[in-house]
């Protein structure tokens, strides 16, 4: 078996006093232990830290950027050892893995221009003989909370913003996937990167609770459950933090009536069930646009859903493989438990499934339930999970009101061939990230990622500007050079002050 340990400077001190083990979710048994940590660990990641930061920020900004794009070659090199790590612990295909990696190193490119994107303003003249000008400057120690449905992609996101603008950076990943994390601050050393400028800590609530009260920290990124995200916020920013937390969605496809039905169901076969459904961004919830779209709708999704392939992660043809961990596996099947007693029909039903020659995998069975409504527990909370719910409309208002009024404000898709009510809902509704026959509207990496309502606590989003303006503070400068004989004739005079 495996034994993981923190990626910090000089080591663990000790032999962890409690580890977390790892599944291998295709065959049901336990591959890996990581250890978990504790605030004195922490402090000896901190204290590294604040040795290293002030002269990585020092640094010019296009030498920074060298150490981004090495790193963006070396991951690429790697490719296809960290996607099978990855799928080996997080149970996703390959396939998914490798996109994984790939939308995290999307960031890690746009971090590459950060000479370019740290720029700031400047005006000449704003008053007699003054000019203005800005800049945005490092916070100092900056630290992620990740969770396990993307171990590669999510910490990217975090720590190549963090970094390229100056700042050093503590990591804890999920630890039921730590391996990737791991691997990825392997290569940042490699990279050229000081040690101690990235740093890996593992462990719990223990150490997410001394990362939200270390002094020393200076801002926190999160991406989890809402009622973490929720918490994360709160207890960050009462110990003075700037945070960004970003919480679980329940992202509805709204089908209007001329909808190509085809495209409907590819896209839904991918975005509801691909990676298990282990996606903030996944669709779980189709909602077809009066009776007859419905009807439709679900004749040519029974076939298809029907149709897909559930394998081992290392199974090229399987369009999904197994679920994180046994207890998920247990919580989406009792989900579906639950739809069923509100009274939802269970068309397709994924309990039970199991996967010949691996009947210890944590596989669940692709779900498809309809007369699902909005007053059903089932449709409120986050399944994570290979099931998607039909939601019946009456018409466009009422189709626009169901994202609009639901709890999660992640992200929302609409399917229709008519321009004005592609605009006049995406205009309309209460939803951070909107797509138009774009069933997973993930923005690229030069625009921002963050949704609304309970699916994002704080003011920033992740990535693109928004993660650069989070990552750094703005500093205004107001100068003057005066060309008098020091006889005050040339004395600065507020303008207030007359």
């Amino acid at each position: 078996m495996r034994q993981l340990d923190h990626f910090i400077v000089g080591g663990a001190s000790a032999p962890a006093a409690r580890t977390h083990q790892i599944w291998n979710p295709s065959t049901g048994e336990v591959q890996a232990e990581v250890p978990l940590g504790n605030a004195a660990l922490l402090d000896r990641a901190v204290a590294a830290a604040k040795k290293v930061q002030p002269e990585w920020a020092a640094t010019n900004p296009q030498r920074r950027a060298r150490v981004m794009f090495e790193f963006k070659q070396l991951v690429e090199a790697n490719k296809q050892e960290l996607a099978e790590l990855l799928a080996s612990e997080h149970g996703k295909v390959v396939d998914d893995a490798h996109g994984d990696v790939q939308r995290g190193l999307e960031v890690i490119e746009y971090a590459c221009g950060i000479p370019q994107a740290l720029k700031g303003e400047y005006s000449q003249g704003a008053g007699p003989g003054i000019d203005v000008y800005s800049m945005r400057q490092p916070l100092g120690i900056g630290a992620g909370i990740t969770p396990f449905n993307f171990p590669a992609m999510i910490p990217m996101w975090m720590f190549g913003m963090a970094i390229a603008v100056g700042n050093a950076f503590i990591l804890k990943p999920s630890e039921r996937d730590p391996s990737v994390p791991i691997r990825l601050a392997e290569l940042f050393v490699e990279a050229g990167a000081p040690e101690g400028l990235l740093q890996v800590v593992h462990g719990d609530k223990e150490m997410v609770d001394a990362i939200l009260d270390h002094e020393d920290i200076a801002a926190v990124s999160f991406v989890g459950s809402s009622d973490i995200a929720h918490y994360v916020y709160k207890r960050g920013v009462a110990a003075g933090k700037r945070v960004q937390a970003m919480g679980g969605a329940k992202n509805h496809g709204i089908v209007m009536p001329d909808a190509d039905l085809d495209q409907v169901v590819g896209d839904l076969a991918g975005a509801a069930f691909g990676s298990a459904g282990e996606r903030c961004m996944a669709l779980p919830v189709v909602v077809p646009v009066g009776e007859d779209t419905a009807e439709r709708l679900r004749e040519k999704l029974i076939p298809a859903i029907n149709a897909l392939r559930i394998g081992v992660s290392t199974d090229p043809d399987a369009h999904y493989g197994p679920v994180v961990t046994p207890e998920h596996k247990a919580r989406i099947e009792q989900w579906i438990d639950t739809a069923e007693q509100e009274g939802a029909e269970v068309v397709i039903d994924g309990r039970g499934f199991t996967l010949q020659g691996h009947e210890k995998g944590f596989f669940v069975g692709p779900t498809l339930l309809d007369r699902v409504t909005p007053d059903m527990e089932s449709y409120k909370e986050e399944i994570f999970g290979p099931v998607l719910q039909i939601v019946r409309a009456d018409d466009f208002e009422h189709a626009l009101r169901l994202p609009s009024e639901h709890q999660y404000g992640n992200g929302v898709a609409i399917f229709t061939r008519n321009g004005h009510a592609a605009r006049e809902f995406a205009h309309r509704v209460n939803v951070g990230m909107v797509g138009i026959n774009v069933p997973i509207p993930v923005p690229v990496s030069y625009h921002s990622f963050g949704g609304w309502k309970r699916s994002g606590f704080g003011d920033t989003d992740q990535y693109g500007q928004e993660g650069l303006k989070f990552w750094t503070k703005a500093k205004k400068v107001t100068q003057r050079w005066p060309d008098g004989g020091g006889d005050g004739s040339n004395a600065f005079v507020i303008p207030t002050m007359g």
